[in-house]
């Protein structure tokens, strides 16, 4: 089949691999715009990465909506089909309506749960002990399409870097059994349930602040969903702790959330408003991320230490 394939971050690699090597032709790869790092160095999308490895061609629109010679190159291509994964960008009807399959989208949820920027993360969050991965069938909406497969992986305890590579994998394999069903005309694309819905809206770094005022098992979710970024983190003092690995401990708290409750030679624990998290990995400001041990031999903490949502 012609496909032009959609993708910007690590997550749309996988899917990119997959229909590459079950024999398509790629006629396009589509990207964000390369962005610059430290010292002005300009880094190209992990899609983009692949597809110069597989010397396919490549776009890098700043807005398809805006973009009128874009949509003009698309039109010639005339693809039979249009595979979207993490892109970035939404899609207007004239590019919609285009593919003679339509457009198609790898959306690492189960669907209609879970919609927008974030369900990976909001499915951590939520301590959903399954997720997955839904193939659908693009319209003028926000991931309000028919769905069109579907395949679930067990995420229970996962960081949002382990469930991002399975449901990246997952949805990979799905994707290329999906094609052929496509062109074979034999998926039964499903109605979403509006009343089953739900949202996960974009992170921003402010929900990674924490003064350890929540349950020691919902701060424990948070860490790991947003370990990657923007994790969760507190003041020391002056200082920004980042923490990494913690683990939650069924006790009644014996301070005020956020305080140090108890402190041994390789960790510490601190209140929550219910149970307590000892830490078990973090990074202070300047440092390394380290082990709690390595960290307490260079900076000594006390009980009654508190760790709080703003600069001391």
């Amino acid at each position: 089949m012609r496909i032009v394939y959609m993708g910007t971050p690590e997550f749309a690699v996988p899917s990119l691999k997959a229909v590459y090597e079950a024999g398509h032709q790629i006629e396009l790869v589509v990207t964000q715009p390369d962005r610059r790092g430290n010292r002005g160095k300009v880094i190209p999308s992990p899609v983009k990465a692949q597809a110069l490895e597989y010397g396919l061609d490549i776009a890098q629109p700043y807005s398809i909506r805006k973009d009128e010679e874009f949509r003009a190159r698309l039109k010639e291509i005339n693809p039979d089909l249009i595979v979207v994964v993490a892109f970035g960008q939404i899609l207007p009807l004239e590019v919609l309506d285009l593919p003679k399959y339509g457009c198609i989208n790898v959306h690492g949820s189960l669907l209609p749960k879970l919609r927008g920027a974030s369900p990976m993360q909001a499915a951590v969050l939520s301590g959903d002990p399954v997720s997955g991965v839904t193939i659908m069938k693009m319209d003028v909406g926000l991931d309000t399409g028919d769905m069109l497969t579907k395949t679930e992986c067990n995420i229970e305890g996962l960081y949002i870097n382990e469930v991002a590579d399975m449901l990246s994998e997952a949805g990979a394999q799905l994707l290329v059994e999906t094609i052929p069903m496509l062109e074979a005309g034999t998926v039964d694309p499903v109605k979403q349930i509006e009343e089953e819905s739900s949202y996960a809206s974009m992170i921003s770094k402010a929900d990674g602040l924490t003064d350890f005022n929540e349950p020691a098992a919902v701060l424990e979710r948070k860490l790991r969903a947003y370990a990657e970024w923007p994790t969760l983190h507190s003041y020391l003092g002056e200082s920004t702790v980042k923490f990494y690995r913690a683990e939650v401990l069924d006790e009644v708290p014996d301070g005020e959330p956020g305080t140090v409750s108890s402190v041994d030679k390789k960790t510490f624990t601190v209140n929550c408003s219910e149970g307590k998290l000892r830490i078990l990995e973090l990074q202070l400001q300047g440092k390394k991320r380290m082990n709690t041990a390595d960290f307490m031999r260079g900076h000594a903490m006390n009980a009654g230490d508190r760790f709080t949502a703003k600069e001391a």
